[in-house]
């Protein structure tokens, strides 16, 4: 058997950053802007708690007066959304988004060190791109279902241009390798109803554009196909992912009569449901009795006494608890007398809990 080959490589799994070194086991690159965020967010409802009463999730507060539960300001969704290798040995960028601004980050060293290399609150980036000269590439997407491809020179301090515009998805930019800056992308149209809604999109093609003069070249394309995620080599090779195109899908004469026929039906269903939801609430009975074998059930009362019980929290026994324990093959069994009060059953304690107990 041949030797194994060392690879360094970075992906995302579950959101963050993995980075596989090697024969070492795969570890996690955490985002320390991303924790930034969490900390300010924080300090920021802490410092206006005083509005609220103190109480952020008080009856007669916003949240709980609409039925909806007080935000937590550690939990914002913060999400990152792509990662590519930099323009120099050992450094990563990636693009951070959450619901209220963007960002690109490099990371150094292979995590060691983080910068902040761009931020904005209006553009909402993926898909980077990064070449030897440090030119940033990726695909700015919009709120209404398109997206442009910008670019963010090294040479250049403003921030990130967009190079391509019009009623199109352009996304999945690399660079083409070379001296002149040239860019690769998959573009697909977008086609909209009379309100000017998005009714469908067309097939992807691959495209070919040199920033510095805006000349654009179709590298690709067939009404038939679409074609993905290109990449080309110094050569001039190109690759590229090929699938049939699938255009939306268009409802038929006789399922449009169907549904009309059924409308009256679906109605009825949807309503017998609601009341016999509420029948099973205050009755706890059903108001069908259909089926030969009879079925137990369910009391929606004891269900919810059953869930608080679930959610207390683990009766820490006292001194005086522990004299009633008593060894049972290896394990302790005690019954204190707050849990014969609850009416509760014995508890199980592990092993290693003798050493606690001492």
């Amino acid at each position: 058997m041949g030797q194994a080959i060392d690879v360094e490589f970075a992906y995302l799994a579950g959101g963050k950053i993995r980075l596989k070194a090697g024969a070492a086991p795969p570890r996690t690159l955490e985002s320390r802007f991303a924790e930034t965020i969490r900390e300010r967010a924080v300090k920021a409802q802490q410092r206006h708690a005083w509005k609220s009463g103190g109480d952020a999730g008080g009856f007669f507060s916003g949240p709980a007066l609409w039925g909806r539960a007080a935000q937590d300001a550690a939990a914002i969704p913060i999400a990152i959304t792509s990662i590519c290798r930099g323009s120099t040995a050992g450094q990563l960028l990636y693009s951070l988004e959450t619901d209220s601004m963007c960002g690109v980050l490099a990371l150094d060293d292979f995590g060691a060190e983080e910068r902040r290399l761009w931020n904005n609150q209006n553009k909402m980036l993926t898909r980077l791109s990064v070449n030897r000269g440090g030119d940033i590439l990726c695909s700015v997407e919009h709120k209404f279902g398109t997206a442009n491809i910008g670019v963010k020179l090294a040479d250049e301090s403003a921030g990130i241009s967009e190079v391509t515009e019009g009623d199109s998805l352009d996304t999945a930019p690399r660079w083409v390798p070379g001296e002149r800056r040239e860019v690769i992308f998959q573009s697909a149209g977008v086609g909209r109803n009379q309100e000017g809604h998005i009714a469908e999109l067309g097939p992807f093609s691959l495209q070919r554009l040199n920033v510095d003069t805006g000349k654009m070249e179709a590298l690709a394309e067939d009404p038939k196909f679409d074609f993905l995620t290109p990449a080309m080599l110094a050569d001039g090779s190109l690759f590229f992912i090929r699938r049939p195109y699938q255009a939306g899908r268009r409802v038929g004469l006789l399922e449009t009569l169907k549904d009309i026929v059924l409308l009256p039906f679906r109605l009825l269903y949807a309503v017998f449901q609601f009341l016999n939801f509420f029948s099973q609430l205050f009755t706890g009975r059903k108001l069908t009795r259909a089926g030969n074998s009879p079925q137990r059930e369910v009391d929606i009362k004891q269900m919810v006494i059953w869930g608080k019980l679930g959610r207390r929290k683990r009766i820490v026994p006292t001194k005086r608890d522990r004299r009633t324990w008593c060894p049972s093959r290896g394990n302790w069994s005690a019954a204190p007398p707050t849990a014969r009060k609850l009416s509760l059953p014995a508890v199980s304690w592990p092993s290693t809990s003798r050493k606690r107990a001492k």
